[in-house]
């Protein structure tokens, strides 16, 4: 309202200059006095205007208040009142639900009263499947995924199983010199950690040294027989070069160090050539695969080798021998393990299956003994209605059993008891 104010204002100031102005440039004093008065008079009836306006502004803006006001009491009228229909609605819903429920038990509790025991009779055992099926579907599937997790973990732990190992044979690594018996002894030792720390069982799931006979029946003795699936089975021998590579550690000069590293090498060889030539794969008790595992123990021996010479592996592959170390061989039998564990569960899938089956038919059982229950309800309803009928209906009036029996007692029966009036009131004397 201020601005208005100035700007009406410098409006009638400008105004006043310009006349007085332009009354001074004709010096016409008493012109410019007069048109002065009827400025100040023009200003004052704009001031007087203004006013007015201001007392309109002031009265809407007290109008829209109260509406804004009304407006606001309302909306909060009109949310109290959805709010009492929700509450009515679920007022409605739960006397609803109650009045079924009541209407459905008052139809069912004769049904329920007559058929209780029959019913628990059939249902139990129909329960029992039913939780131990959820159970057997439960504990499956937990099973399985503790043993994903658990495979998970025990892969992440085999460089460090490796280094255990590595470590442990370097300090055999002086024990074990120049003994070739000591040394086969503790790399079958080695496998069989390897064996029983991927989850392996002995006796189970493979077995040590045991006595085979190839297609000429000749008698042979892998030094471990690992079981697979399916009657498959792996063949595994261990083998430890460690005499010569032990001489080319120690070794001060690099002539001597070639010469023992070449023997090195040679001594790996020579282990791949013989294992080959005992051809495994024509065992007869057993289906081996193609190919037979060579077990390296001192990881960082071979590693030095394939180094120097990095055809060692092909060439044993060529010759149907898979060399492994510590690191590859933990990891096959993992996989091994886990292929035994998959199949156990897969036996338990066929099993809930066998379950299922058995359960589907005592469900068909009791649906069948259920509607047999029905049968006989409605028999035994029917039966009583036609007994209740022969007792106490006739087209002839008096001519029921309970009129005929009466009729006994009017012709002077001695009787202590009396039939109950609710069945005498359909029966009168019979007609002569």
């Amino acid at each position: 309202m201020d601005f208005i104010f100035i700007g009406i204002g410098l409006i009638l100031g400008g105004t006043i200059v310009f006349l007085a102005l332009r009354i001074a440039a004709s010096g016409t004093k008493a012109k410019m006095e007069e048109n002065i008065r009827y400025l100040s008079q023009d200003n004052q009836d704009l001031k007087s205007e203004l006013e007015g306006k201001d007392d309109t502004i002031l009265e809407l803006n007290r109008g829209l208040a109260t509406a804004t006001n009304d407006i606001d009491h309302l909306n909060e009228k009109l949310n109290l009142q959805k709010d009492e229909i929700n509450e009515l609605h679920k007022q409605f819903k739960v006397e609803f639900e109650n009045l079924a429920n009541k209407i459905f038990e008052d139809k069912s509790q004769k049904f329920v009263k007559l058929n209780h025991e029959k019913l628990e009779t059939l249902l139990n055992p129909l329960k029992e499947k039913i939780g131990s099926f959820e159970k057997k579907v439960e504990d499956t599937y937990e099973k399985e995924t503790r043993e994903m997790i658990s495979l998970k973990k025990e892969l992440e732990n085999i460089v460090k199983l490796n280094q255990q190992i590595s470590e442990e044979a370097s300090r055999l690594t002086l024990a074990l010199k120049g003994d070739s018996k000591s040394q086969g002894d503790w790399g079958e030792l080695q496998v069989e950690k390897i064996l029983e720390r991927s989850g392996l069982s002995k006796g189970i799931h493979f077995t040590k040294q045991g006595s085979l006979r190839d297609d000429d029946g000749s008698l042979v003795r892998p030094d471990f027989l690992i079981s697979l699936p399916d009657d498959k089975h792996l063949v595994l021998d261990s083998k430890v070069s460690l005499t010569a590579y032990e001489k080319y550690f120690n070794a001060d000069d690099e002539t001597d160090r070639k010469k023992y590293f070449g023997d090195h090498i040679s001594s790996i060889k020579k282990h791949i050539s013989e294992l080959s030539k005992k051809n495994y794969q024509s065992l007869y008790d057993i289906n081996p695969p193609d190919y037979i595992l060579m077990f390296l123990p001192l990881e960082g021996a071979f590693s030095s080798a394939l180094k120097e010479d990095s055809g060692i592996y092909l060439k044993a592959l060529d010759q149907n021998i898979v060399v492994v170390t510590t690191t590859t061989l933990l990891a096959t039998l993992r996989t091994v393990a886990f292929m035994w564990k998959q199949e156990v569960q897969k036996s338990n899938v066929y099993e809930i299956a066998r379950e299922s089956g058995k359960l589907y038919d005592k469900f068909v059982g009791f649906v069948e003994d259920l509607e047999e229950v029905g049968k006989k309800i409605d028999d035994s309803a029917e039966k009583y209605h036609d007994a209740m009928n022969k007792l106490k209906t006739s087209p002839k009036k008096g001519d029921t059993i309970i009129g005929r029996i009466e009729r006994i007692k009017s012709l002077g029966a001695n009787t202590t008891k009396s039939i109950p009036s609710k069945f005498l009131d359909e029966n009168g004397e019979e007609e002569e």
